[in-house]
């Protein structure tokens, strides 16, 4: 009998928000670390992908077990208002923030008014 298990596959929840300066975007990632963390830009796509692994410290081992491992796959059209050489990405107690600036050319700008 094999111990090797199959990794249960999930579409991550996710938040998206927009403001002026850009897109937020929360992704929820229970159980995976920064390590086990890949985001990928692919032209229009952007790829959110991880694993959860489940940890267990020396000498310790399961006794009852309901969180399992698995694999997050997520992916997301981005649109060509977003300024993808500063996209920025923060994961914190399992939730992966995106931000995606929008190009500051079609960011909101006040208009001078000027006096004859």
């Amino acid at each position: 009998m094999s111990t090797e298990r199959n990794m249960e596959k999930f579409s991550p929840a996710t938040d998206i928000v927009e403001s002026e300066q850009g897109f937020y975007m929360y992704v929820d990632l229970p159980g995976v670390s920064k390590d086990a963390l890949e985001i990928d830009l692919d032209e229009n796509t952007l790829i959110v992908s991880g694993k959860a692994a489940t940890a267990l410290g020396e000498g310790e081992k399961f006794i009852d077990q309901e969180f399992c491992e698995g694999e997050y796959t997520r992916r997301f059209t981005i649109a060509d208002v977003v300024d993808r050489e500063n996209i920025k990405a923060n994961l914190k107690n399992g939730v992966l923030e995106l931000f995606l600036p929008k190009m500051p050319e079609v960011q909101p700008r006040k208009i001078q008014i000027t006096s004859e």
